[in-house]
């Protein structure tokens, strides 16, 4: 075999090489791509709900009127605006739904209403499937970054403009353990 030979070989495996690597980053950023759906549709189910939650609890909040107020505010950042000013926006609102239910406390009335019942039941639901989705979402982020910075795929990742993904963060305030008292 022959120097001819062998460089065409080099090349052809590299081709090969390049092709495969170029395929694989491709299947991982639509895995990104269609995890970050996933939270994009629980995120819009959430903001659909919380206008239902925050008519239904008015008139007996006036007190935390405020709170209602930023719920509502928030939920129009939830739903435009890039990935991460919308992940940023979903953290604000965790915590300001936490505080929403928190209030209920205090409202016996409120607490016995069907129609609250039923909303933060469905918001419960709904938060579970965000937690679901942004675990899926860092999952493919995962293996897509991982894959963007290791040799020797980074360099089919730098020749066609691959670049790392953000992943979905928690919020410092969610990473405090919650007060009980009894």
């Amino acid at each position: 075999m022959g120097l001819l030979e062998i460089t065409i070989l080099l090349g052809i495996i590299a081709a090969l090489y390049t092709f495969i690597t170029y395929n694989e980053l491709v299947r991982n950023r639509e895995a990104i791509n269609n995890a970050w759906s996933q939270i994009d549709v629980q995120l819009k189910r959430r903001a659909d709900l919380i206008p239902n939650l925050v008519n239904s609890v008015k008139g007996y909040m006036k007190h935390e009127r405020e709170l209602l107020e930023k719920i509502t505010e928030l939920r129009s950042k939830l739903v435009s605006g890039t990935p991460e000013e919308r992940m940023e926006a979903n953290n604000q609102i965790s915590q300001a739904l936490k505080s929403i239910f928190a209030v209920f406390e205090n409202y016996p009335d409120l607490k016995a209403n069907q129609n609250v019942l039923q909303l933060q039941e469905e918001l419960t639901t709904t938060e579970n499937k965000i937690a679901y989705a942004r675990q899926a979402y860092n999952d493919s982020a995962y293996f897509y970054n991982t894959m963007v910075k290791q040799i020797p795929s980074m360099f089919v990742a730098k020749l066609f403009g691959f670049k790392e993904v953000p992943y979905f963060q928690v919020d410092e305030k969610d990473r405090e353990v919650p007060k009980v008292e009894l």
